[in-house]
C-alpha cells in the first residue's frame, strides 16, 4: 500500500494552524486542486476538484478521527465514484505537534491501489508527494 508522509515546521501555534486544517471549508485555501467544499457535516464533506483541463470531479470523504488541535484523519468514499476503478482505499491524516519554533505539521496519505494500477505504486507515491508538498507550501504561505 503506497504511503507518503511529509513533515514541515511552521512558525505558528497549533491552534492557529488547526483553524485552517481542522475545518474542511478551508480546504480550497491550502489543498491542491480543491476548488470548493460542499455538504460539510461533523463526520463528512465533499470536495469539488478541478483537473488541469478545468473539468470538475466530486470526491466524498468521511472523517474517521478528529482530535482538536492535534489530528484530523479522513477516508475517501470510493463506491460509485470515478476513483473506484483505480483505488481500493485512500486515507489522509494531518497531525500537528507543538515544537520549539511553532508547529510541526505532518501529512500522511495511505492509498491501496486496485488491479493494474497497483503496479504504478512508485509513480503514485511521487505524485502524492508533490501534492502534499504543495499543500504544505500553501499552509506555510498562510501561516508563515
Amino acid at each position: 500500500m503506497p504511503t507518503t508522509r511529509r513533515t514541515r515546521s511552521l512558525p505558528a501555534p497549533p491552534a492557529a494552524i488547526w483553524r485552517t486544517v481542522g475545518d474542511p471549508h478551508h480546504l480550497p485555501r491550502w489543498w491542491p486542486m480543491v476548488s470548493r467544499v460542499e455538504q460539510v457535516e461533523d463526520d463528512a464533506f465533499t470536495e469539488l476538484l478541478r483537473t488541469s483541463k478545468g473539468r470538475g470531479i466530486r470526491a466524498d470523504f468521511r472523517i474517521v478521527e478528529r482530535r482538536e488541535s492535534e489530528m484530523l484523519r479522513y477516508e475517501q468514499l470510493l463506491e460509485g465514484s470515478p476513483f473506484e476503478r483505480m483505488i481500493r482505499e485512500s486515507e489522509t491524516s494531518v497531525e500537528l505537534s507543538e515544537s520549539s519554533d511553532g508547529t510541526t505539521v505532518s501529512i500522511t496519505r495511505r492509498t491501496k491501489l486496485k488491479g493494474m494500477s497497483s503496479l504504478g505504486g512508485f509513480m503514485w507515491r511521487r505524485a502524492t508527494a508533490r501534492q502534499i508538498d504543495e499543500a504544505l507550501d500553501r499552509l506555510a504561505a498562510i501561516h508563515g
